[in-house]
């Protein structure tokens, strides 16, 4: 199979080998023709495996003629992944020479600013459910030009917190809008929630069970609450990642944390829910470019934030949630690259590695220091 089978122009198969990418992945084989016949498609596949491309290439695909309306709204549930989504579309347009345009939007920032960028007539739209409802009810955005809703981050974006927001779009979008749900992890209350959002859906996924990529290897162990970010930094020196995310769960923590570790002359940064816009972008950006080795976060960079050459993933502290920990652990090891997951809990907390091993199917090796090396126990 290669792209050209799948419906995708000359132009598109170029642009998408000026980013190294020869071949699709399953899912892209899988998702792109049911898009391409404009179905409305579940989409469930690991992390790493290219889900993004796997929605947006048919839009791409699509575009026959110029054609300067909005097309596409991508809902997201943080503004770095609709950062991440928005350069994905440059890139392709730019190296593509199809002249689609992307627009970011979420909350917490001048909405004049934004109705300034709608004026240029974006043809996709990206950004978390509250300020683009409030721009569909102003008439900023024209919910009726609208062929194609992607819920990126499904199983987050259906949840309590979020599933209004979401409904209120699908509601004001045209009855025959396609509507593509993504995520890693599709729950069967995800299932029963998507029923109400979209009819007649079609799920495709690679695998039956949640899967955690198998070039990943997962290591925990076990110490005091209060030795738990000292080990962190013993683990760091020995290891020597080269870019290595830490998740801690709470955000006043993440920030006691990265104060800490610069203490000791570690290049860290830290971000979380809280965190100012232009602190968390320039937090993301340094990170990205390696000028910051080193960045602690809450679950906020956990879901479907792709940050190329991030070899190892640090969980300070562990959620009840398994989900949780499939998209932490599948920040590392991005495509082929071998990546490495490990987990610093107390005695109580081990009942959730165990639970972790059993949802996946997975080994999760303990580990000891020893005079500066790791033990395997």
């Amino acid at each position: 199979m290669n792209f050209k089978a799948l419906g995708l122009n000359d132009a598109l198969v170029q642009a998408l080998a000026a980013q190294q990418i020869k071949e699709p992945t399953t899912i892209q084989g899988m998702a792109i023709p049911k898009l391409m016949a404009n179905k409305n498609v579940i989409i469930q596949s690991e992390t790493g495996s290219g889900k993004t491309l796997a929605y947006l290439l048919p839009l791409y695909a699509k575009q026959t003629e110029p054609n300067k309306t909005m097309q596409m709204l991508v809902l997201v549930p943080t503004q770095e992944l609709a950062m991440q989504v928005h350069r994905q579309v440059e890139i392709l347009a730019e190296n593509s020479g199809i002249p689609l345009k992307s627009v970011v939007i979420f909350g917490d920032v001048n909405i004049k600013g934004q109705i300034e960028k709608l004026r240029d007539k974006p043809q996709v739209i990206i950004g978390t459910c509250g300020r683009i409802n409030e721009l569909i009810q102003k008439k900023k955005i024209t919910a009726h030009t609208v062929q194609t809703v992607v819920i990126d981050e499904a199983d987050k974006m259906l949840d309590k917190q979020n599933i209004e927001g979401v409904k209120a779009i699908r509601k004001a979008v045209m009855r025959d809008t396609q509507v593509v749900l993504v995520s890693a992890s599709i729950s069967a209350k995800t299932l029963e929630q998507a029923g109400a959002i979209a009819k007649d859906t079609e799920l495709v996924k690679t695998t039956e069970t949640y899967k955690i990529p198998e070039n990943i290897q997962h290591l925990y162990t076990v110490v005091q609450s209060r030795d738990k970010l000292e080990t962190l930094r013993k683990l760091i020196s020995i290891i020597q990642p080269q870019r290595a995310l830490v998740f801690i769960n709470k955000p006043e923590e993440t920030e006691v944390a990265a104060a800490k570790l610069k203490y000791h002359k570690l290049n860290v940064s830290y971000i979380h829910g809280t965190s100012a816009k232009q602190e968390r972008q320039k937090a993301i950006a340094d990170f990205s470019a390696g000028k910051v080795s080193l960045l602690i976060a809450t679950d906020i960079a956990a879901r479907g934030l792709h940050i190329a050459e991030v070899s190892t993933v640090f969980s300070l502290s562990i959620s009840d949630d398994p989900m949780d920990y499939l998209h932490r652990s599948g920040r590392a090891g991005r495509g082929e690259t071998e990546g490495l997951s490990v987990s610093i809990v107390t005695e109580q907390e081990l009942p959730l590695i165990r639970k972790y091993q059993r949802t996946f199917s997975i080994v999760m090796t303990e580990i000891a220091l020893r005079e500066g090396r790791i033990i395997k126990k």
